[in-house]
């Protein structure tokens, strides 16, 4: 809308659009204006030539506008209304892209905290409970942050009233279902459940969508739950379809996606892949991309048989994009797994000198380097999609270092997933098939 006030000739008017902007960030949201902005504000001042250009309205721009100026108007009180709007506000904000979903994390604790000051556990409950963004990578972009959402929801449910509505509580139950990623605490798991019954007792779809999520998010106490999953995500598609839930049917397209490649069904892989990023066009879903793109850089690796070259570009490539997506959660030690499976699967030499593994070094540690760790020190992997590729290479480096006891706990844990592919269940990667493992594990376990 500046950009067009200014291509018209009006350089005082797209000023004030940027200022009036840039006071809306900071007053109901409390975070400043990011660097294309700042930059556009920059350059209409200096009449920088590279904006010349014919005019180009933006009606959604101006309606936006105006309706937030009509809502400041009417609005000047009602601390109440104002933080369940902002709940919407960041709800939407963070389907928007990176920095949307950066922002909206960050506001999100402080409307909380907000709302938990004005000492009614209903109205917390609602603001807390209202934020059903979908999620599908069950380990959190921020564990403190998680960890705070997941104990003022606890707070809420705590103090609500006798009798109060179910659906709050159902979404509580949600809320904390979902934000507790990769946990082994089975409390979520039954908060999941709890909340997917009352949704279908009162019959709201939007509210088992929400639900469901949960449930998806803690799908991963046991290995091999694709069938399972791909039931949950089929589910969300019907139902989102059916209710015109946008966000929650490009989740079920990307659940039923992670499951395809748990199996090696790339086809159907590919149906998903293709209707998550149709919706994700259609709806302004930017993010998505970023999954379908791990995507299609696995499936290149194991369908294609990609040479190494053009498989580690390709990973690469889905890499740099999630640097900018605002997701440390699924980035941080992503893309050095990917390539370790790769070489894993190919027979290549494991270690590289760039390899940073966050969260996943304690699995691939003593793979890389045996016998500097004792494996029974070892904790298991978290409860998610690539439980059973961090399990793989435990059952690795037991076998490696001759640890029977570390051998039996691989292979406890990865039979009943001797159907996968070892971390396809993320979509994104794999060190290979479960029952190639098994069969290694069993090798080296027979007597003699």
């Amino acid at each position: 809308m500046a950009l067009a006030l200014y291509r018209s000739g009006r350089q005082g008017d797209a000023l004030a659009v940027l200022r009036r902007a840039r006071e809306l960030l900071a007053g109901h949201l409390g975070v400043e204006p990011g660097p294309a902005l700042r930059e556009l504000e920059t350059d209409i001042l200096r009449q920088e030539p590279r904006l010349a250009g014919p005019a180009r309205p933006d009606p959604a721009g101006e309606v936006l506008m105006r309706a937030v100026a009509a809502y400041d108007r009417v609005l000047s009180g009602g601390a109440r209304v104002r933080l369940e709007s902002a709940v919407g506000l960041l709800r939407n904000l963070a389907v928007t892209g990176a920095g949307g979903l950066v922002a909206a994390r960050e506001q999100r604790a402080a409307t909380i905290a907000a709302a938990e000051q004005l000492g009614d556990p209903t109205l917390t409950a609602r603001v807390i409970g209202a934020y059903d963004v979908p999620a599908n990578w069950p380990r959190a972009d921020d564990p403190a942050h998680a960890a705070g959402i997941v104990a003022a929801a606890e707070r809420a449910l705590a103090v609500l009233p006798p009798g109060g509505p179910d659906p709050v509580r159902a979404r509580l139950l949600a809320t904390i279902a979902i934000e507790s990623r990769g946990t082994r605490d089975l409390r979520p798991r039954e908060y999941a459940q709890e909340a997917e019954a009352i949704a279908r007792e009162l019959d709201d779809p939007a509210l088992l969508a929400f639900a469901l999520n949960g449930v998806f998010m803690q799908s991963c106490h046991d290995t091999g739950g694709s069938v399972h999953r791909d039931r949950i995500g089929a589910e969300l598609v019907r139902l989102a379809h059916r209710h015109g839930l946008a966000s929650a049917e490009v989740l079920g397209h990307l659940i039923r996606l992670q499951s395809s490649c748990a199996t090696a069904a790339f086809d159907r892989a590919d149906r998903h892949a293709e209707a998550a990023d149709d919706l994700a066009g259609r709806h302004e879903r930017p993010l998505v991309g970023v999954f379908t793109q791990w995507y299609r850089a696995l499936r290149a690796d194991v369908a294609e048989r990609a040479s190494v070259a053009r498989a580690e570009a390709l990973y690469r490539g889905a890499a740099a994009r999630l640097d900018e997506a605002g997701m440390p959660g699924m980035r941080d030690g992503l893309l050095p797994l990917a390539l370790l499976g790769l070489r894993l699967r190919r027979g290549l030499p494991l270690a590289s000198a760039d390899d940073q593994w966050g969260p996943y070094e304690p699995w691939v540690h003593p793979l890389l380097e045996p016998g500097r760790t004792a494996l029974a020190d070892v904790p298991d992997p978290p409860a998610d999609l690539l439980a059973e590729a961090l399990w793989c290479l435990f059952g690795r480096a037991a076998i490696a270092a001759a640890d029977r006891a570390a051998m039996v706990r691989a292979r406890r844990a990865l039979a009943p997933a001797a159907a996968e592919w070892a971390g396809a269940s993320s979509g994104a990667l794999t060190v290979g098939p479960v029952a190639d493992q098994l069969v290694a594990l069993d090798a080296a376990l027979r007597p003699g």
